[in-house]
């Protein structure tokens, strides 16, 4: 009799574990948290953030202000340089986006989901310190921004038949090493050059890559951050922590997540037509390639 109870005791136990890691695989995860919304102003809140961002281990890494009413705050940590370090492009993924937005009355902060932003560019882990810090940091109401994707849609996602996936990124220029690619972004960042200007740097700890953050309005509507996201950031709930979008120096080699992946992960439920749609910014994933390869310094 004993032995038949714990025949039962153990496959019970089985049973449990394989439901336990099946309901693992069907957890939804969303591209942004909500951490806090009520009355004040961009500025103070931006502030109080950043001094909570601190106190909780995180480097500033970088901040700007894309149109009025709303502040970006990047944010880094040794979780994710490391991290970062242990898988192909994985600098992509060393910093995270805080953002600062006011709609009406209320104050949104907000900031970028790291499980999601993990599993989306495929790192070696899904950051849970990042995420447990950026929760004392900030607070965490809700998530949003999508249905939601599962960790194994979003490690081979892509929006659609035919659209680029993450190991597809786009060839901007190529150096003699990386410290003549760094060199030569830092400068044509600084210069404006494509419309495009630095917002952060993050190098990436014990490998030669680095990760630069980047403003971009020019004279090419297309490519405009503003311009971007007054079409598609049309939800109460905004996704102000979409920006910046990023260049990787990875070794000797500077490239960019395409458009068509890197709007899309962030806005996977957005509808391919109508208003508000990807059919209103079609011709922006070229527009930002383009300036992109001027402000790596490469050429067409």
């Amino acid at each position: 009799m004993n032995g038949v109870l714990k025949k039962l005791v153990l496959a019970t136990l089985t049973l449990g574990l394989s439901m336990g890691a099946a309901l693992a695989d069907d957890v939804l995860l969303k591209p942004f948290v909500l951490a806090s919304k009520g009355a004040g102003t961009v500025a103070d809140k931006a502030a109080a953030a950043k001094t909570a961002l601190q106190a909780n281990g995180f480097t500033i890494a970088g901040s700007y202000s894309p149109y009025p009413e709303t502040t970006i705050i990047v944010v880094t940590n040794d979780e994710m340089k490391t991290t970062a370090a242990k898988s192909e492009h994985g600098g992509f993924g060393a910093a995270q986006r805080v953002s600062v937005t006011k709609v009406g009355n209320d104050v949104q902060v907000s900031y970028t989901n790291p499980t999601y932003m993990a599993n989306g560019y495929r790192m070696a882990g899904d950051l849970p310190q990042t995420s447990e810090k950026l929760t004392a940091a900030l607070g965490h109401v809700e998530e949003f921004g999508a249905k939601g994707l599962t960790e194994k849609k979003l490690r081979k996602y892509h929006y659609m038949f035919g659209m680029e996936y993450f190991d597809e990124p786009v060839p901007l220029a190529e150096y003699g090493s990386y410290e003549e690619a760094v060199k030569a972004v830092e400068a044509n960042l600084a210069a404006g050059k494509g419309g495009v200007s630095k917002v952060y740097r993050v190098d990436v700890t014990g490998k030669k890559e680095s990760v630069f953050g980047v403003a971009m309005k020019g004279g090419d509507k297309y490519m405009d951050d503003k311009f971007i996201m007054d079409i598609i950031d049309s939800r109460d709930i905004k996704s102000s922590a979409h920006l910046p979008h990023e260049m990787l120096v990875t070794g000797n080699k500077v490239i960019a997540l395409y458009g068509r992946f890197r709007i899309a992960l962030d806005f996977p439920d957005l509808k391919m037509s109508g208003a508000n749609s990807f059919m209103k910014i079609m011709e922006s994933p070229e527009a930002i390639r383009k300036a992109m390869v001027v402000a790596a310094g490469g050429k067409e």
